[in-house]
């Protein structure tokens, strides 16, 4: 059985303050034994921040990117190395923000996850189509190509500590989401994907929604047979919502 895992993209939101008095919040609400695997992804400036208060909690800790070298001269980039020591477990790789915004093409996505999966860290993975690629009839060639290229050469143990996150590109921070139909439906293309690529394994692949999750309308998302729990932007900042959207996961 696939444990739901429920992870807040804080973006470039909040300050060392704000982040504390989340922190404090949040363990207030979330059980000793939650139901779901919680994850909060702050920006790299409070990484510090979330491993003074959520450290030895149930709630872990990721990094929204990070340069794929370990160390060197790449002014203004941090390293998985460097992530990791600040107890990160997770790092998002390819978000469609990273894409669009920065230019990352899918060959720097793949040198991210690998090093990623090196450092010790669980790789999200992030796939999906904008727009324009839907109504062209393209969105599942699309997210293929993106599957295709990250995870070119990982072997099935690798693929095991991955989690993929299909981002329609068109639903994110819209306040429009995807229907529940369109998403089940890319989660089981994604699935079929993943167990012809790597087995059995491929079926134990945790998938994830993102795109305009809310409490309103999670339960709508979170209860689909392939989606396994949800990326979560703008909702998240907010703990008490992040919570309820966790509690949706867990059925």
């Amino acid at each position: 059985m696939r444990t739901p895992i429920v992870a807040a993209n804080w973006k470039m939101h909040k300050t060392v303050r704000e982040a504390v008095d989340y922190f404090r919040r949040l363990l207030e609400l979330v059980p000793a034994r939650p139901p779901v695997e919680l994850v909060i992804v702050p920006p790299a400036t409070l990484l510090w921040v979330a491993q003074k208060h959520l450290g030895g909690s149930v709630v872990g800790w990721g990094a929204q990117n990070a340069y794929p070298e370990p160390q060197g001269a790449f002014t203004g980039e941090v390293s998985v190395v460097q992530v990791a020591d600040l107890g990160a477990r997770y790092l998002i790789c390819g978000h469609s923000e990273r894409r669009h915004i920065f230019r990352e093409d899918d060959e720097l996505v793949g040198r991210k996850l690998r090093a990623a999966l090196e450092g010790g860290l669980i790789p999200i993975l992030c796939v999906g189509e904008t727009l324009e690629e839907r109504q062209a009839g393209r969105a599942w060639g699309v997210v293929e190509g993106q599957l295709a290229a990250a995870l070119a050469d990982l072997s099935p143990e690798d693929a095991s500590r991955l989690v993929i996150a299909y981002e329609p590109v068109w639903a994110i921070g819209t306040g429009v989401p995807a229907q529940p139909q369109d998403a089940q439906e890319m989660a089981a293309h994604i699935r079929d994907w993943l167990k012809e690529r790597f087995g059995r394994t491929g079926g134990r692949i945790r998938i994830q929604y993102g795109g305009s999750v809310k409490p309103e309308n999670a339960r709508d998302f979170l209860t689909l047979p392939d989606i396994d729990g949800a990326l979560v932007g703008g909702a998240s900042l907010d703990p008490d919502k992040f919570w309820a959207i966790a509690q949706a996961a867990a059925g």
